[in-house]
């Protein structure tokens, strides 16, 4: 889960001013968590506490209304109003708040389950919800031990994700795009050819695009996977958090590991 926190800060300058490099500083003075940081957290403390999505997620819009970046339209909308009901979006919104899933629980069947629980209650579209149990599988299938390979293979034959393509064949031409099938493959490859944590964020971020997102996505999985944040990225990124996420953050990361 602060994997993906530190790629939102990380990513956070870069979404509405793409660069298509890996040189680039860390953390900027800049850098702040977005909405996806606040989602990923809501959904991190509705497990923690055993309630519904929905409420979470209202409350922590109520209680973080303009993080940087701000949120989408329609979830913005949803989530000011009295409104219960899904907005039937594919976007990937669903994905890159889904982190903590793929921690907390111990089979991936109910992964599986509970990413599809954390998605519909708004993006109730089937590429919503596949992209929040794609990102959600990775992660366990990472912290489980499995290896590049076969988490590859498991998620290209599960959800038809092409992940043959590479870094150098999808910057160039790779542009701003929210869509979960538009951007979930490419966090998914970031990660994949990827030697440590800090690389996997440089490769997300230097595609482009939604760049606080995909940074986002491919944070939590390359956390499961190298087993952990170095602690300079942990420190940076729970610094820059408000008080009452960090709490929950650490709660989250105490009983979760």
């Amino acid at each position: 889960m602060l994997g993906a926190i530190a790629g939102d800060i990380i990513g956070s300058i870069y979404e509405f001013d793409n660069i298509k490099t890996k040189d680039f500083p860390l953390f900027s003075p800049d850098c702040e968590y977005t909405d996806d940081s606040v989602l990923t957290i809501a959904v991190a403390d509705a497990i923690l506490n055993e309630v519904n999505y929905v409420s979470k997620f209202k409350e922590y819009f109520r209680g973080h209304p303009n993080p940087m970046g701000s949120y989408g339209s329609s979830f913005f909308i949803w989530a000011a109003t009295d409104a219960t009901q899904p907005y039937n979006s594919w976007g990937n919104g669903s994905a890159m708040r889904v982190s903590p899933v793929g921690f907390a629980f111990d089979s991936l069947d109910r992964v599986l389950l509970e990413a599809k629980r954390s998605a519909e209650v708004t993006h109730n579209h089937p590429e919503g919800i596949k992209g929040a149990q794609a990102v959600a599988t990775s992660i366990f299938l990472a912290r489980t031990g499995k290896d590049k390979l076969e988490i590859k293979s498991y998620i290209q034959s599960t959800f038809g994700y092409d992940l043959e393509r590479t870094l150098e064949q999808i910057r160039p031409t790779y542009k701003f795009d929210v869509s979960c099938q538009g951007s979930v493959p490419e966090a998914i490859i970031a990660f994949l050819e990827s030697q440590d944590f800090e690389d996997a964020i440089r490769n997300a971020v230097s595609i482009g695009g939604d760049s606080d997102t995909i940074a986002c996505i491919t944070g939590g999985i390359a956390q499961a996977f190298y087993g952990g944040v170095p602690d300079h990225i942990a420190r940076c990124a729970l610094d820059r958090l408000s008080q009452p996420l960090r709490q929950v953050t650490e709660l989250f990361m105490t009983k979760y590991g």
